[in-house]
């Protein structure tokens, strides 16, 4: 019972800790660490820890990480985001919502170069938003559109957080990232008939454009985008073949993307040195995150915390569907919180075990918890990607307008959920034939 104790004290005390905006990291190894002590004494504690955190960190497979972010850092200095941008605007441009629904395609196509939301997200506001605007968007619409589209970057692989999640659960990281190619697909797909809907609905939201553009300039404009689709294709490929390992791939993808960024800008404007730097200092914080949540999930195993709520909720009678409601609240409540990094680090320690036990899948759960951190990215009150969408638009749009303007767009990412849960086989299918 005394670890028990421990365990509910140290949980409790986290969450006061990161509410009054203590770094994740931080909180996750001085309480991880501060109730092992308690429980083992000292020589033990330190020993543990020391044969605990090498091993994962040093693992071959967590490279995949710095190198889905290069990739990302070399897309954005490549221009690829704003030839995506022109080419989808000539292709949807015409149709109604077609702005909005440039944005949703380009930013999906965007996210298999990046993995990065925030990114995504800061990149389509200053391309996208400041057209959408001035062709007479309601600016809460537009910018909402570009916020929930942002979130594709991380379902659609290559994705860091997925890597994050493989290596939290012990999960195969390869099938991870193939798994979320179909719900990434379906969900930009389900994203585009919002936007379709709210055009014909609403059309003083989103109207209709006038400019006209040629076959020859629409095929034309697909000449710079076409390098960056046949790069994705090997990368995916590869990896959907067993040729490549989940780093391979992503090495194979940041070199490729070094590349079309040397030629369009040329070597002296990449600043090379500046998107080592970032990645490093990236990495730094997403392994910390990491090393705290393995030392917080030691710690509620060795307290009994996990086994507990475990058994509270898988042998306390409760309905299946009763317990993955409660789980997906939960996520959906601290998301609004919490970046999605630190959101699985706090999280999975308890929740991966129960939803285990309960017979899912862990591909399959590994995909439903990143849609449902990626809720929690556009949720008010916090709702990270709004706060990047507003950072970037400056006084373009309103906080409130962004949020306001999300409503129908959540009920659309609600329906993925359902989705997943109701044919888990959108997850699980193409992870089966690799």
């Amino acid at each position: 019972m005394y670890n028990l104790f421990i365990g509910f004290a140290g949980t409790g005390l986290l969450f006061l800790i990161v509410i009054f905006g203590a770094p994740i990291m931080l909180a996750l190894t001085s309480v991880g660490f501060a109730g092992i002590l308690l429980m083992n004494g000292f020589v033990p504690s330190i020993s543990l820890l020391g044969t605990m955190i090498y091993p994962v960190v040093s693992a071959f497979h967590f490279s995949a990480i710095p190198m889905f972010l290069l990739m990302g850092f070399f897309a954005i200095r490549a221009g690829i985001g704003d030839d995506l941008f022109d080419a989808c605007s000539k292709w949807f441009g015409r149709l109604p919502g077609g702005l909005a629904l440039a944005s949703t395609g380009a930013t999906a196509a965007f996210g298999a170069a990046s993995g990065s939301s925030v990114g995504t997200a800061t990149l389509f506001t200053k391309l996208a938003l400041p057209e959408m605007i001035q062709r007479g968007y309601d600016r809460g619409f537009a910018a909402a559109s570009i916020a929930i589209a942002g979130t594709l970057a991380v379902l659609i692989p290559p994705s860091a957080l997925v890597v994050i999640y493989g290596i939290l659960t012990n999960s195969a990281i390869g099938k991870l990232l193939i798994a979320g190619i179909l719900p990434g697909v379906i969900f930009a797909t389900l994203l585009a008939f919002t936007v379709l809907s709210i055009a014909f609905l609403s059309p003083h939201k989103a109207p209709a454009s006038d400019q006209r553009f040629s076959w020859k300039e629409r095929l034309w404009s697909l000449r710079m985008i076409g390098p960056l689709a046949i790069v994705i294709f090997i990368m995916l490929g590869g990896l959907y073949a067993g040729v490549f390992t989940p780093t391979e791939s992503g090495a194979v993808g940041a070199f490729a993307t070094f590349i079309m960024a040397i030629l369009r800008c040329g070597p002296r404007n990449i600043h090379l040195g500046h998107a080592l730097t970032e990645t490093v200092v990236l990495t730094a914080m997403i392994f910390a995150i990491i090393i705290g949540g393995l030392i917080f999930a030691r710690f509620l195993a060795l307290s009994g915390v996990s086994v507990f709520i475990q058994d509270v909720l898988v042998n306390g009678g409760l309905d299946v569907w009763v317990v993955v409601t409660i789980v997906t609240l939960v996520y959906l409540l601290i998301g609004m919180l919490m970046d999605a990094p630190s959101l699985l680090a706090i999280s999975l320690p308890i929740t991966h075990p129960v939803m285990m036990s309960l017979g899912y899948d862990p591909i399959w759960f590994g995909v439903f918890v990143i849609v449902l951190a990626e809720i929690g990215a556009v949720t008010p009150p916090i709702g990270l990607n709004c706060f990047v969408v507003k950072g970037a638009a400056g006084n373009l749009v309103k906080l409130e307008d962004i949020f306001r303007g999300l409503a129908p767009f959540l009920l659309t990412a609600f329906l993925m959920l359902g989705l997943l849960l109701a044919f888990p086989e959108i997850v699980l299918w193409l992870p089966s034939q690799m």
